[in-house]
């Protein structure tokens, strides 16, 4: 809330407060990158899977390496070179504003979902170590959440994020160093308990798309992940905050290179909870009603008062890191995409005034969905999780592809595809055809392949698109004036 207080006083308009003035260091918003995507899911929903079951999800997250390319190469030269403030304004300029529209809402439930999951497992985790009510800790970690991101913008969004992880991480480092110091033979017992049980399963080679098997792994992760960093608009905004298209380029990077260490972590802590409570029996809770609270039952049950401080800290600092990502980045594409893009503010309206209330109205329909989360009975929140990635905004990566890498996609053409992927998710879905990781790449490849097809009966729908393909993208960063004109946009 200090960093908040302090960011306050730097936001003159809403170019400051939605992308930081340009302002913020590669490293920094590379770093911000890593804690949005790493949230309380990944601290503790994580450890809960591998607990369960193996590393075969280990390929699913190192997928970030495949995509870091195409997110480089692809998207991020239009979003900096095009001087967009949202994702979704490219999809007006390629299509039409209805499918600006279509993107844009979409994003914004999507978020208000997403912060539904990652408010209701940290409390989840503080009731099983404190008793704290559940919906007590969901009001209080929202209003502070919002309460930053309301003052700073999306720079107090950032360093935040630069602290938390930090938090996080130490605090994974330390409780998996104690597990296995309390563990008789240390890491080798670790290794030969979880062998013998075959914890540390990686590779399924089975040739099915209906279990975690490697290839779910890697095409659920590649879609999923272009999706993610390619059109999420929490992404997207990150590599709109930093001065140049190059240090946008190396917060992907910081990103991708950190998620090795990061996983390799996680996962270790599930095998290495296995484990522990293999050795000991007795001090497991049989009472807990699913796998997502066995960390936070290790934290209360065995770590001495001030180290189990930390780790809840470091739960509190994943579930932040995503909230305040979610809140400024969904006011941002209600304010650009709907409000401004309207004309609905009065001339002597201020637009950063507008731009705090709307995000305040999402970070508290966010917290209202969490409380309403909290009385389902879900076994596994990261299933869930996934699920809604690949039926909200599964089509999302598809439109963005079929924009960019197709010249014949036009707006009917991108609209029917739109409808038929929806058609096909809900199907999917229905029928259990697939794993649910590969629910995005149903999505994008749905959508893609019939948008195209659909185009081709409407070739009087004629539209330009210079600079808006990659291919036309190419030849007028090749024009001297377009270069020129660029570099005036970015400063």
């Amino acid at each position: 809330m200090v960093i908040g207080y302090i960011f306050s006083k730097k936001q003159k308009n809403t170019n400051d407060y939605f992308k930081g003035g340009g302002r913020i260091p590669w490293w920094a918003a590379g770093l911000s990158l890593f804690g949005t995507a790493l949230s309380a899911i990944t601290f503790m929903a994580i450890p809960a899977k591998t607990y369960a079951t193996d590393w075969a999800y280990f390929t699913f997250n190192m997928s970030i390496f495949l995509v870091a390319p195409v997110i480089i190469v692809l998207f991020i030269p239009f979003y900096r070179r095009l001087n967009v403030t949202t994702a979704y304004e490219y999809l007006e300029k390629r299509f039409n504003l209805t499918i600006r529209l279509l993107g844009s809402i979409s994003f914004i439930l999507f978020q208000v979902g997403r912060m539904g999951v990652v408010l209701l497992l940290p409390s989840l985790a503080l009731n099983v170590v404190t008793g704290m009510d559940v919906i007590l800790c969901i009001v209080l970690m929202g209003i502070v959440s919002l309460i930053y991101t309301l003052m700073g913008g999306i720079e107090a969004v950032i360093w935040t994020d630069v602290i938390q992880v930090v938090v996080l991480l130490t605090g994974a480092v330390v409780a998996i160093a104690l597990m296995i110091q309390s563990i008789d033979g240390g890491i080798g017992t670790v290794f030969d308990t979880a062998t013998a049980a075959s914890k540390f399963n990686l590779l399924d080679l089975r040739m099915t798309l209906r279990e975690p098997t490697v290839w779910v792994m890697l095409l659920g992760g590649v879609f999923t992940n272009i999706t993610m960093y390619g059109t999420d608009q929490t992404m997207v905004q990150r590599y709109l905050t930093t001065q140049t298209e190059k240090e946008a380029r190396q917060s992907v990077w910081t990103n991708a290179w950190l998620a090795i260490p990061a996983t390799i972590l996680f996962f270790s802590i599930g095998t290495v909870l296995f484990v522990f409570f293999r050795n000991f029996p007795a001090l497991n809770n049989p009472l807990l009603e699913n796998t997502d609270s066995v960390f936070p039952w290790y934290i209360a049950s065995q770590l001495p008062a001030g180290l189990s401080g930390l780790l809840i800290a470091g739960i509190f600092a994943a579930a932040m890191s995503s909230l305040s990502s979610s809140m400024n980045s969904g006011a941002t594409a209600y304010s650009t995409d709907i409000h401004f893009r309207f004309g609905w503010s009065s001339p002597k309206a201020s637009e950063l005034k507008l731009a705090r209330v709307a995000t305040f109205v999402i970070g508290l329909a966010g917290t209202l969905f969490a409380l309403f989360m909290a009385t389902w009975n879900i076994q596994s929140l990261w299933d869930e999780f996934q699920k809604i990635i690949g039926l909200v905004i599964g089509s999302l990566g598809g439109l963005f592809l079929l924009g960019i890498l197709t010249r014949k996609a036009n707006s009917p053409g991108a609209l029917i595809g739109i409808a038929i992927s929806i058609f096909v998710q809900i199907w999917v879905s229905n029928n259990h055809t697939v794993h649910l990781l590969m629910y995005t790449a149903t999505g994008v490849v749905s959508c893609f392949v019939s948008g195209w097809l659909a185009s081709l009966f409407f070739p009087d729908d004629h539209q330009s698109v210079e600079g808006l393909t990659v291919y036309t993208l190419k030849s007028q960063t090749q024009n001297p004036v377009s270069k020129n004109q660029n570099l005036v946009s970015n400063k």
